[in-house]
């Protein structure tokens, strides 16, 4: 099982660069703001369904969202 503190997120860096806010960004792939902060914070590990949205709305690949340490 994958532990949360070996997974890391490039979330925010992501978000920043594109010019959203985390509402905005939560709007746009129909989660909360809250949900938002707990990803970029690494307090919780988003479904693969979120994550292929963040990837497509951040326009960065999967691989370059998120890090995991085995």
């Amino acid at each position: 099982m994958l532990k949360k503190n070996n997974y890391q997120n490039k979330i925010k860096q992501f978000r920043v660069r594109e010019g959203l806010t985390q509402d905005e960004l939560a709007k746009k792939i129909n989660i909360s703001r809250q949900m938002i902060g707990l990803i970029e914070n690494n307090k919780t590990i988003p479904s693969v369904e979120i994550a292929l949205k963040l990837s497509t709305v951040l326009k960065e690949p999967i691989e370059r969202l998120f890090l995991f340490a085995f």
